[in-house]
């Protein structure tokens, strides 16, 4: 049986830091059994054992308001760790040790980890860990996981508890007379019965239903006569407290809980005599302005953009002219046909083009991880909530927002997800519907390609733009929202600013390329498969044994014929062969369907070949590429000469900078691909599900339509 450590602490506590530093590049990621929230395993090698740590969901509390919260504890409830490591920000310690005291209560045995202690010598803060140590009855180490500082002391302290273990003890708080007598009768109650299952203090137990414990309250409701005995000790209890205190018992639960933490850290912390102002609260003076902060927030987007352009266009060429290279070597080796046809245009022209863009990719996901770990993420939240209040939004919706592609590169799957910390079940259905309409990763090659092709001298700003729309639609949709099939009252915000931090180049690196191998692993499977489909629709059935022989008797007509110089013959065989080809591409199973989608989609000013692209798109919006790709590919003229596809798309006579336009609208706003859509119905139900997939569509066809008709009045 293998040992587990389970890492645990508030968000921005540095834990995911800390587990990095622990397992380096021995972790996967994956889910948990029965629910879409994130699983980070990683192996740690300790004097000769392989140890497996969790790095669990971020949570300031046992008490389970949200999917992550549940999941830290049911994983400390069922699976029963070796060892919990609870990384605490040691610059915010009274409020940290909040979540100490409930796994305490637990009777976990536990290694607390000061994180941050860099910071708070630069503050002149003193902590007496040995003292805290002795007064918690834990082993406390003081870290600072960015450089790594304490990794030798914390290696130390685990060693030692694993070849030591404590014998567990929960840890008792009096929470006062009152609550105590009705603790104890619940106790009692709860001991004699299977709820505790022999692994959960019954004292405990008693105090989730204490505090309303959604979750806890479910499980008593296997056992009627023991949930009711427990609701009525509870009613009776916060009858009194209310009319004696004026408080309801979950309030005072946390009050002598955080007085058992002032107690704790009484001689244990020191203060500097001066009153020194804070660096990140002069910061926020401006960063956070009323007026300044969102001209900074747009200039720090903006020039995001810029320097992601400027960065990877050279790359980018590298990597288009090195599929072009594989490309060219592999029409040289195989003979003409289907073989060739697959490997081609089916799999290098469909997943290099997709892969052509991770130069720029990797740029904007290394300047997203900065933005993230510097603790300004967090400012831009707390900027847009007033904006998002006034279009019917709550403050936390602004995470999911940027989650999924507020700043370009995210991801709608855990955008949608992120809303679950919001509790009113309006403001959650409104976020998760319009979170959407932001440009996710998915998006951004497609992007990056009609930027390229019909913006070339201006790429940055184009993204900067297509990102502001999104932001816009997305905010007036949510308005329209909860001014009509989603009314209701809007609910106060309140979050905490973490205080700034340089990031580590070792960190950023990490989430750049956690996030990039997510991307590089999706375009070499779902993508690769789709694209093989894709390619499959537009080579199949073939012609008709007549056509063939009309374009057969055409070519030796051509032959045959005489020619001021072999160059034009070749030219006019080469035009033959690109009719040919249009002709086999139209007659494909995917070519008819493009067709009959025409006189609708033409509205909008897309023909054929994009609507077998925006077909493939809804399942998952990287195809739309690699649908381009191959429709272009096998509808070239010269099929030995594989130029980039943004050079095709820009020659085309049947593009221009409306067509692009409006493509670019429709692809930012229309139906999610099917992984977020299935999200979306396991989040707030199927049939937001279906309206999302419905409803974003015919909103994308509009405005798509709307910009390609002025496109052609203002153009003639």
């Amino acid at each position: 049986m293998s040992t587990t450590i389970a890492l645990m602490g508030n968000p921005n506590s540095g834990k995911s830091t800390l587990f990095n530093l622990l397992t380096g590049a021995r972790q996967h990621v994956g889910n948990y059994p029965g629910i879409t929230v994130e699983k980070h395993e990683g192996i740690l090698s300790l004097d000769g054992r392989e140890l497996v740590v969790v790095d669990l969901p971020g949570t300031y509390s046992l008490t389970a308001y949200t999917a992550d919260e549940l999941v830290a504890r049911n994983f400390l409830i069922n699976e029963r760790p070796n060892l919990v490591v609870i990384v605490l920000d040691a610059t915010n310690l009274e409020r940290s040790l909040y979540l100490v005291t409930q796994v305490m209560e637990l009777g976990m045995p536990i290694i607390v980890v000061l994180n941050m202690m860099d910071e708070v010598r630069k503050k002149g803060i003193g902590i007496d860990l040995p003292g805290l140590s002795r007064t918690l009855g834990v082993p406390v180490v003081g870290m600072s996981a960015r450089n790594g500082e304490g990794k030798a002391d914390l290696l130390s302290a685990i060693t030692q508890a694993l070849d030591h273990p404590p014998a567990p003890k929960p840890l008792f708080i009096s929470y006062g007379p009152d609550l105590d007598e009705t603790l104890a009768r619940m106790e009692a109650h709860i001991a004699s019965s299977p709820l505790a299952d022999g692994r959960i203090p019954p004292r405990w137990l008693a105090i989730k239903y204490l505090e309303q414990d959604a979750h806890i309250l479910s499980l008593g409701e296997r056992y009627p006569k023991l949930h009711a005995q427990l609701l009525e000790a509870v009613h009776t209890l916060a009858t009194h407290t209310t009319q004696t205190l004026g408080a309801d018992p979950e309030a005072l639960v946390a009050d002598y809980r955080y007085g058992y933490i002032a107690s704790a850290l009484r001689g244990i912390l020191s203060w500097p005599v001066e009153n020194r102002y804070d660096f990140s609260d002069k910061l926020d003076k401006l960063l956070t302005n009323k007026f300044v902060g969102p001209i900074i927030m747009l200039g720090v987007i903006y020039g995001m953009f810029e320097v992601t352009f400027r960065l990877g266009e050279t790359p980018m060429e590298w990597m288009e002219a090195f599929f072009r290279w594989i490309g060219d070597s592999l029409s040289e080796l195989l003979p003409e046909g289907l073989l060739a046809s697959l490997l081609v245009s089916g799999m290098i022209d469909g997943v290099g083009g997709v892969l052509s863009f991770v130069p720029l990719i990797l740029i904007m996901f290394f300047f997203l991880a900065f933005l993230e770990d510097s603790g300004y993420m967090a400012r831009m939240a707390y900027m847009l909530d007033r904006v998002f209040r006034t279009f019917g939004l709550h403050g936390c919706s602004v995470v999911p927002f940027i989650v999924s592609g507020g700043i370009p590169g995210g991801c709608a799957v855990p955008g949608v997800m992120a809303a679950r910390t919001l509790r009113s079940p309006k403001e959650k259905v409104a976020t998760v519907l319009t979170a959407p309409f932001l440009v996710c990763g998915a998006k951004v090659p497609v992007f990056l390609l009609l930027a390229g092709a019909f913006f070339p001298e201006s790429g940055g700003a184009a993204l900067f733009w297509i990102t502001l729309a999104g932001w816009t639609i997305a905010l007036i949709t949510a308005r329209i929202l909860r001014s009509t099939i989603i009314r209701g009252a809007s609910t106060p915000f309140v979050m905490e600013l973490p205080p700034y931090r340089m990031p580590t180049l070792r960190g950023m690196l990490l989430h750049t390329w956690e996030r990039v191998w997510q991307y590089i692993k999706k375009a070499g499977t779902v993508i690769l498969a789709i694209s093989i489909l894709v390619w499959a629709a537009m080579t199949f059935p073939g012609l008709p044994e007549e056509r063939v022989d009309y374009w057969e008797a055409q070519r030796q007509s051509l032959q045959t014929q005489t020619w001021e110089s072999s160059e034009a013959m070749e030219a006019a065989l080469q035009e033959m062969e690109a009719a040919q080809r249009q002709e086999e591409l139209r007659y494909s199973f995917a070519g008819r369907f493009g067709t009959a989608l025409e006189p609708i989609s033409q509205w909008a000013g897309f023909d054929w070949r994009t609507n077998i692209a925006l077909i493939g798109g809804f399942a998952a919006k990287e195809v739309i590429v690699a649908s381009l790709g191959t429709a272009y590919s096998l509808g070239e003229i010269d099929p030995d000469a594989a130029t980039p596809l943004a050079e095709r798309l820009a020659r085309d006579p049947a593009w221009d900078r409306g067509v692009a336009i409006s493509l670019i609208a429709f692809v930012l706003l229309y139906a999610p691909c099917l992984v977020t859509v299935t999200v979306i119905g396991r989040e707030i139900g199927w049939r937001w599900a279906f309206f999302s997939m419905a409803f974003n569509t015919v909103l994308a066809f509009t405005v798509a339509t709307v910009i390609f008709r002025l496109s052609r009045l203002l153009l003639g």
